[in-house]
């Protein structure tokens, strides 16, 4: 699969992204709530139970033995202290200094109404709200906890005025009941702050990691559009080097050939007999390359490999090169034939055929020599001649250099099309003592893949540009 299909999109439902998104939005409506609920309580109850505490002071107290002035003057200063410092200003609750003096001086104060008036623990009580909302840090707010409960059990003992054994146990036992209970509860709140602030930790974690897959995702799918576009484009250079070769080695051939026979046949002067055979010549080389053309835009391997093995095929190049040319090609098979891709026995006798072409053009030769030989790991193919030769140091490297420059471009097809199939090829000359051409391929299955390949996924990616 190819393009942006490669790497489809995730849906809205499936996009892990969307549920992060979801599962925060969630979380924070959550809290939202139950931060609008705790301001409610904060504001309202502490006022609430300071009103209802102060209205009992003239019912509990008939005897007269307390000041309700007094405990009136205390839950106003109360009263003033809670509205100027949290109601009035929230913008001080998030000043942890200033909240710790709030929470000390209003501790202070519901001490001194406990102490003095012990129903007042139903407002010393809502000192736990305060603690819970303004204080975060658990050691202070372990130890005003700690004196909020000491308070509560005063105020449920019935005050500190009575001196004895039996008091002093109720109180103490009142005391430790709502210690004990508020530490724990404190305890377990903090835990789950902190089991809260992991998650949220975790959450957030998760989303940067989702974030950064997303764009991995993304990265990728773009360097998969350019792998795919690369292997487009090496597929289509490859395809065009493979036509310019079967162009070269069919109608270029082909046309010299007839271009050669033609040539002799002028030369031929006034011998009927001999010209006619140069016209036949050229007559069959023009069929088999119309033959060769056609062959070649089925993309079908040799014609003579079709119906026989390569060394057959080599046999019936040479025969059909000698008839054209009138000098003699040995060809000689050593070894014990073995199965080759038929790329590369394509590449062989594509060799030979240009090999034969070079001599045809530039030799001279009277004797040529073609050998075929099967090793363990290996196919060589040897073309020898005994023509004009050249000099090798001016065209050393020839497959590596322009076509210009190094004579012709069949040197150059000829290295580009062995060394495709992780061949060797090697050439050697010298002026008046012939060439010879040695190539060699690889004996492997036709199943396995050749050394040094491309990987399978480019392989597949030009095949798929190339179909």
């Amino acid at each position: 699969m190819t393009g942006p299909h490669a790497y489809p999109r995730l849906g809205r439902r499936d996009d892990p992204e969307h549920h992060d998104q979801h599962a925060s939005r969630d979380r924070r409506e959550w809290r939202s709530g139950r931060q609008r609920i705790s301001r409610m309580v904060v504001g309202v109850a502490p006022y609430a139970m300071l009103a209802f505490a102060v209205a009992l002071t003239p019912l509990l107290d008939d005897a007269g033995q307390r000041s309700v002035l007094g405990a009136v003057a205390v839950s106003g200063l109360s009263a003033a202290w809670m509205l100027w410092m949290y109601t009035l200003h929230p913008a001080w609750r998030s000043r942890p200094r200033l909240m710790g003096v709030f929470i000390i001086v209003l501790l202070c104060l519901m001490a001194i109404l406990v102490l003095g008036y012990p129903w007042f623990g139903f407002f010393s009580f809502t000192a736990y709200f305060y603690l819970f909302t303004v204080v975060h840090s658990w050691r202070p707010r372990m130890a005003g906890v700690v004196v909020v409960a000491v308070l509560a059990g005063i105020s449920q003992a019935g005050g500190i005025a009575q001196v004895t054994v039996a008091h002093i146990a109720v109180l103490s036992g009142a005391i430790a009941v709502n210690a004990v209970v508020a530490c724990a509860f404190t305890w377990a709140d903090s835990v789950s702050e902190g089991q809260r602030q992991q998650r949220d930790q975790d959450a957030a974690e998760i989303a940067a990691a989702n974030r950064k897959l997303t764009a991995s995702l993304a990265e990728n799918a773009s360097l998969h559009e350019q792998l795919v576009a690369q292997a487009r484009e090496a597929g289509m250079l490859d395809e065009r080097q493979r036509m310019a070769r079967e162009i070269h080695d069919t109608l270029a051939q082909g046309l010299t050939g007839i271009i050669t026979q033609l040539q002799a046949a002028e030369r031929c002067g006034q011998d009927p007999a001999e010209r006619r055979r140069h016209f036949d010549a050229a007559v069959t080389l023009a069929r088999e390359s119309l033959t060769e053309a056609r062959r070649s835009v089925r993309a079908l391997c040799p014609e003579p490999l079709e119906t026989a093995r390569l060394g057959e095929a080599l046999t019936a190049v040479a025969r059909r090169w000698t008839e054209r040319g009138g000098v003699p090609v040995q060809v000689t098979v050593t070894g014990t034939a073995r199965p080759v891709k038929p790329e590369a026995e394509s590449a062989l006798l594509r060799t030979a055929q240009e090999a034969l072409t070079n001599v045809a053009k530039h030799a001279g030769a009277t004797r040529v020599g073609v050998t075929l030989s099967y090793m363990d790991d290996e196919v060589v193919l040897d073309v020898r001649d005994d023509g004009a030769g050249f000099d090798l140091v001016s065209v050393r490297d020839a497959g590596n250099i322009a076509p210009e420059r190094a004579g012709g471009f069949g040197l150059c097809v000829m290295r580009q099309r062995i060394e495709g199939q992780s061949g060797t090829f090697r050439v050697e000359s010298e002026p008046g003592f012939g060439t010879a051409i040695s190539v060699s391929v690889p004996v492997q299955p036709c199943g396995e893949p050749a050394a040094g390949s491309a990987p399978d996924a480019v392989l597949a990616a030009t095949a798929q540009a190339r179909g």
